[in-house]
């Protein structure tokens, strides 16, 4: 069921959505040459510490791991499509991307957001990919209005990523949010306009397109960490994400 959130808790849920806007920035200042992806995660547990808010992401077990994720944000590198988890194994390298994901509950109501940055001086085709993600994810919210279905967000997601020669990751998706983590409904990256679930004032959604430079196909690292998830022909990708509420004028995004 889809559930609605009512005008006193979006109000609260943008409260927490700027909270997460401002972490997501300093968490994205440690995303620097030499720096490993734990120092980022080690910056996110200062500031939930400061700010008093709950990293719902630390301790949540999904049903497809076989252990609690042991972090406060997701942290994946240029391959890395979603998942990374956090570790002094990793070091950052000139020219990478790195996706920052992370979400927190505030007064009782979670959101959910997300950023792809470079580590110093990134090339063209890093440069196309962080852009026409962003894009996506402003043209995908664009369509996130009473009256549209799901599928509006989903088509025009993935017509604009492929206009740009880039794929959507079909096996990964968008979802409600708000008193938990995942809510119904899914919102696919990829899709047919006019299908899906309506799209009524009161929802709260989580809207992400996760674009591939090369195919969409991705493989779950089951042998390695249980989470962390791949490009199939190693190619980079991108991931940006709001948290958004429907409004009578329209969607709200509550995590800028």
């Amino acid at each position: 069921m889809i559930t609605k959130k009512s005008p006193e808790e979006i109000e609260v849920l943008k409260e927490g959505g700027a909270i997460l806007a401002k972490f997501l920035k300093e968490i994205a200042k440690v995303a620097v040459v030499g720096a490993t992806t734990l120092d980022l995660d080690d910056r996110a547990m200062e500031l939930v510490e400061e700010y008093g808010v709950e990293p719902i992401l630390l301790g949540y077990h999904p049903t497809f791991a076989d252990r609690p994720y042991p972090a406060a944000v997701c942290v994946s590198v240029n391959n890395c499509v979603q998942h990374g988890i956090p570790s002094t194994e990793v070091v950052l390298h000139e020219g990478d991307v790195v996706n920052i994901d992370m979400s927190i509950a505030y007064k009782g109501l979670v959101v959910d957001s997300g950023i792809t940055v470079g580590v110093g001086e990134i090339d063209d085709e890093a440069r196309r990919l962080l852009a026409c993600t962003q894009e996506a994810l402003a043209i995908g919210i664009k369509q996130a209005k009473p009256g549209n279905h799901i599928g509006d967000i989903s088509a025009a997601v993935q017509e604009f990523v492929e206009s740009r020669g880039f794929s959507v990751v079909e096996v990964l998706c968008g979802h409600g949010v708000g008193y938990e983590i995942h809510e119904e409904p899914t919102i696919p990256n990829f899709g047919k306009a006019g299908t899906g679930p309506k799209i009524e004032v009161g929802h709260v959604y989580a809207i992400e397109p996760i674009v591939n430079v090369g195919k969409p196909d991705v493989f779950f690292d089951d042998e390695g960490d249980g989470y962390s998830v791949y490009t199939q022909d190693e190619s980079w990708s991108a991931h940006f994400e709001h948290t958004v509420a429907i409004t009578e004028n329209g969607p709200v995004i509550l995590t800028k």
